[in-house]
C-alpha cells in the first residue's frame, strides 16, 4: 500500500478515564474482525494495545471511563478538541459507572475511611458521564460493551452513516431467543423491561433477572416496573439497590430513585 493510500485511512484513538478497561478489551476481543478493520483505519492512539502514541487530530475517538478528577475534566475537553467524532463506550462513559455510587454519598467520608492521608486525594464529589462535560456524537452502552455493536459503530463512522444499534429493551431479545419471562412465569425481579438491548438476554436465559448492565432503554417506564416489583413482595430498598449498580447515575434510574425518596 502506498503512503498516499495510507494517509486516507481514518485515524482512530482510544482513551481511558476512570474505568476497569473492560470495554477496551472488548475491542481487542474483535481479533480477526479488527485485522480486517485495520485496512480502513490507523490506530493512532491506544495505550492498552500499542507501543506508540500519535498526536491528534483524530477522525474518531472512543472514550472509556467516567470523569472523577479535575485532571480528567480538563483532559476530556482536550480530547474533544482533537477529535472529529467522539463516541463513548460502556456504562462508565455513558452514565458514570459503578463509581457513580459516590454521587449518593459523601466522598470526603469515603476517602477518610479508605486512605490513610485523604488530603492527598484530588477527586471530584461526583462521577459523571463524558456527555456531562463535552459534546458526544454517539453513546454505546454496556458493561462491558458488545464487540459486534462496537464494530458496527466504528464501521458506521468510517462510512459516514448512522450506527444501526437497537434501541429496544432486553425483553425483545428474550422473545427472540424463546426465553420464558422470568418475571411472569417465575416471579423473579428483572430489569429487562427497562434495560437497553445488546447482551443477548444472557441472564434471563439462565432463569435469572436482568441486572441492567446496558442501562435504560429508549423509553424506560421505571415507575411501572417498580410497581410490578412491589407486587412481587420486593421492598423499596431492594429496588433501590438493583438500580444503584452499573448505571446508577443514568438519568432514568437516578430520577426514579430521587422520586421514590421524595415520596417516602
Amino acid at each position: 500500500m502506498s503512503a498516499r493510500q495510507k494517509q486516507r485511512r481514518a485515524r482512530l484513538a482510544v482513551f481511558k478515564f476512570a474505568s476497569c478497561d473492560g470495554c477496551q478489551l472488548s475491542l481487542l476481543d474483535c481479533e480477526n474482525e479488527l485485522l480486517t478493520l485495520s485496512e480502513s483505519i490507523d490506530i493512532a492512539y491506544f495505550l492498552e494495545a500499542t507501543r506508540k502514541a500519535i498526536r491528534g487530530p483524530y477522525d474518531l475517538a472512543l472514550i472509556e471511563g467516567s470523569i472523577t478528577t479535575p485532571h480528567d475534566a480538563e483532559r476530556i475537553r482536550r480530547v474533544r478538541s482533537e477529535s472529529r467524532f467522539l463516541v463513548t463506550i460502556g456504562a462508565c462513559a455513558t452514565s458514570g459507572g459503578i463509581q457513580a455510587l459516590r454521587n449518593f454519598g459523601n466522598v470526603r467520608e469515603f476517602a477518610s475511611i479508605v486512605y490513610a492521608r485523604p488530603e492527598y486525594i484530588a477527586t471530584l464529589a461526583t462521577s459523571t458521564a463524558i456527555g456531562d462535560h463535552v459534546a458526544v456524537d454517539f453513546e454505546l452502552r454496556g458493561c462491558p460493551i458488545n464487540k459486534r455493536q462496537l464494530l458496527e459503530v466504528i464501521s458506521a463512522f468510517i462510512a459516514r452513516r448512522s450506527p444501526t444499534i437497537p434501541a429496544h429493551s432486553v425483553c425483545v431479545e428474550c422473545k427472540r431467543r424463546g426465553t420464558v419471562c422470568v418475571m411472569v412465569a417465575g416471579g423473579t425481579p428483572c430489569l429487562g423491561p427497562i434495560t437497553h438491548a445488546g447482551c443477548g438476554a444472557i441472564c434471563p436465559s439462565f432463569a435469572r433477572g436482568c441486572y441492567g448492565c446496558y442501562g435504560p432503554d429508549e423509553a424506560p417506564n421505571v415507575a411501572s416496573l417498580m410497581t410490578a416489583w412491589t407486587q412481587l413482595n420486593r421492598p423499596p430498598d431492594a429496588i433501590a439497590r438493583v438500580l444503584r449498580t452499573f448505571n446508577a447515575n443514568a438519568p432514568a434510574f437516578r430520577n426514579a430513585l430521587t422520586h421514590e425518596n421524595d415520596q417516602s
